[in-house]
């Protein structure tokens, strides 16, 4: 016999199933709207997500060795690791510097005048002749890290004084620039961040030997993307240093004088200075020279016995430096001076006087262990500054002044790099350069293509 069903039992059943379409229906329904208002919000800050992700991914891109990398600085940067010789101080720099051949009326010209390659601004010379007979030099270009362009613009020397004449440096630097940009697909590429100048004059690459005009002047607009070797460098903000730089040492010329050993040397002069001292401060030019401050050393200590100071020339002055114990080196026109250098290559405690004052290679040359430093306010205390000294830890500056690493650090030699020379530290500051450069670099620096090239093997 069949069982009867429970008409409750029927509408119990129903409504469990209404219930459960209902909720499926509900549950489509919230689907669709998280799917709806989830594209909403993608449409809305899809830029942002976008830029999420291609931040990542250039970081890590940046930080993981890769086999397609188109620059070769990003790939130099990426294998080397921290125990690397770009890291040691005493291994020789690894980068590879392309140095165009230019005509020779951008430089082998002046070697005519023999003073092109000796005078204190010929750093320019002896460092292009460097690269050229080392390793470091590449013959090919697309294996460069960095193109040297080697234009001489200090050896236009003026009749009248005997001067360097500046005037013609920005037309000789901008033909320089220009011809290379026609004929070399390197400069266009990267604007010529990746280019090497040097700009060895007293406001560097605002070439004018007063302030005030070099500052009006300022960086021309096509070198202010490059690299400039300067010699002048200041702590403080200056307009002749807004473009990328390293601060290296004045060329100075030590002759064919076998100098003794600075230890075995006798110093009979407490305080040497010869250069120009004006009498009345306020120079033929209408400016103040030195900004006062050789007028006063020669006003308070000209009469002084214990101070040799001389006003003219003397062709051998070296020898006087090698014979004294403290060299004044205050500023000229400019902050920097050849004094700086001669004083350390010979032995003679640098008295720097020159306020603000940034010197070249600090993380190699223990400036302040090897010299002293007097604000330009305190001349009138220079003696009893330098008595103090000579009573106290005299013997410890010199100790440490005397190590040959220090003298070899600032003097260039024009016959190739030498390790721990000015050269070479002159590329262990761009290699630092580069290592710092290259995760930006490399996304606007691709290699150049063979039809780029066109232009670059018929001009060679």
């Amino acid at each position: 016999m069949a069982k009867s069903t429970s008409p409750l039992l029927h509408h119990s059943t129903a409504a469990t199933a209404t219930t459960a379409q209902m909720k499926q229906l509900l549950y489509r329904r919230s689907n669709s709207e998280k799917s709806h208002i989830y594209h909403q919000l993608l449409r809305k800050y899809y830029r942002w997500v976008l830029w999420l992700f291609l931040s990542v991914y250039l970081f890590l891109s940046s930080s993981t060795p890769s086999s397609f990398l188109p620059s070769p600085i990003s790939r130099r940067a990426l294998s080397q690791s921290p125990t690397s010789s770009s890291s040691s101080s005493s291994s020789f720099p690894s980068l590879k510097i392309y140095v165009y051949d230019l005509p020779p009326e951008f430089n082998r010209v002046w070697l005519s005048n023999p003073r092109c390659a000796t005078h204190l601004f010929a750093a320019e010379v002896a460092f292009h002749e460097a690269l050229i007979h080392s390793s470091v030099r590449a013959v090919n270009p697309l294996e460069a890290d960095y193109f040297f362009v080697p234009v001489y613009v200090s050896c236009n020397f003026s009749t009248i004084n005997g001067f360097p004449s500046l005037h013609h440096a920005r037309p000789l630097l901008s033909s320089a620039v220009d011809l290379i940009s026609r004929n070399f697909p390197f400069w266009n590429r990267s604007t010529g961040v990746d280019h090497i100048f040097v700009a060895s004059h007293d406001y560097g690459a605002c070439f004018h030997a007063m302030e005030d005009v070099a500052i009006a002047d300022g960086i021309p607009e096509f070198l202010k993307h490059s690299i400039l070797l300067q010699t002048f460098g200041m702590k403080s903000p200056h307009r002749c240093q807004e473009a990328e730089h390293v601060v290296i040492p004045p060329y100075i010329s030590l002759g064919t004088n076998r100098w003794p050993a600075p230890e075995t040397a006798k110093r009979d002069i407490f305080v040497f200075f010869r250069g120009k001292m004006e009498v009345h401060p306020k120079n033929i030019s209408g400016r103040f020279y030195s900004r006062k401050v050789r007028t006063e050393i020669w006003n308070r200590y000209g009469g002084n016995k214990r101070f040799y100071l001389r006003r003219h020339r003397f062709d051998g002055y070296q020898s006087e430096i090698a014979r004294s114990v403290f060299c004044l080196c205050p500023l000229g026109w400019a902050p920097w001076s050849p004094r700086l250098v001669e004083s350390v290559a010979l032995g003679c405690v640098p008295v720097i006087i020159a306020d603000g004052i940034r010197l070249p290679f600090p993380d190699v040359v223990p400036w302040p262990e090897i010299s002293l430093t007097l604000a330009e306010r305190d001349v009138a205390s220079l003696e009893s500054v330098l008595d103090r000294i000579a009573a106290t830890n005299l013997s410890a500056i010199q100790r440490r002044l005397w190590d040959p690493s220090i003298r070899r650090a600032l003097l260039f030699n024009p016959r190739g790099i030498v390790s721990g020379d000015a050269s070479w530290n002159v590329l262990r500051a761009l290699e630092a350069k580069l290592d710092r450069r290259s995760w930006r670099r490399r996304r606007w620096r691709p290699r150049p293509s063979q039809a780029n090239l066109d232009s670059w093997v018929r001009w060679s």
